[in-house]
């Protein structure tokens, strides 16, 4: 019986909403940990799922029958309640609209998963801004400024 096969891997990068820095150390390693069985809950393979106070980073293997859209839905939406359920927070934590998403091949997966486990360092260079920034023109990806995130400098 022919199957369907395929091998598909993106990066989705989204923001706290304001830009605030309010994923705490103490408890990041629980939200990556929870949007990691998120992403695997919707039979889909969680490669890694880092960031930083205030972005998040994760990589997939997807399936072709996932819709990015309703995948990062899904985690943005049960991620922001296991936050607020835990009170992780002072009042609501919420996530920005919008969300990057970035396709790479096989042969790239050792050098976004390095990337991405090693955002604290990264971010000592550069600012979340000038690293999405720098996503978007890579992938010749066309934008407005004003659509992107709110920045915060």
């Amino acid at each position: 019986m022919p199957g369907t096969f395929s091998q598909v891997y993106i990066q989705v990068v989204f923001a706290v909403k304001g830009r605030e820095n309010l994923i705490a150390s103490s408890w990041k390693t629980d939200l990556h940990k929870y949007i990691s069985g998120i992403i695997k809950g919707k039979e889909q393979k969680p490669i890694i799922v880092n960031g930083m106070p205030d972005h998040i980073h994760a990589f997939v293997g997807l399936r072709p029958a996932m819709a990015i859209a309703d995948l990062v839905r899904d985690v943005k939406n049960n991620s922001s309640n296991f936050i607020n359920d835990h009170k992780f927070v002072q009042g609501k934590f919420s996530w920005q609209e919008g969300y990057g998403a970035f396709s790479y091949s096989h042969s790239h997966i050792d050098k976004v998963y390095n990337y991405i486990l090693n955002q604290e360092e990264h971010h000592k260079k550069k600012t979340f801004k000038q690293e999405y920034i720098e996503l978007l023109k890579k992938f010749q990806i066309e934008y407005n400024e004003k659509y992107l995130f709110e920045w915060y400098d």
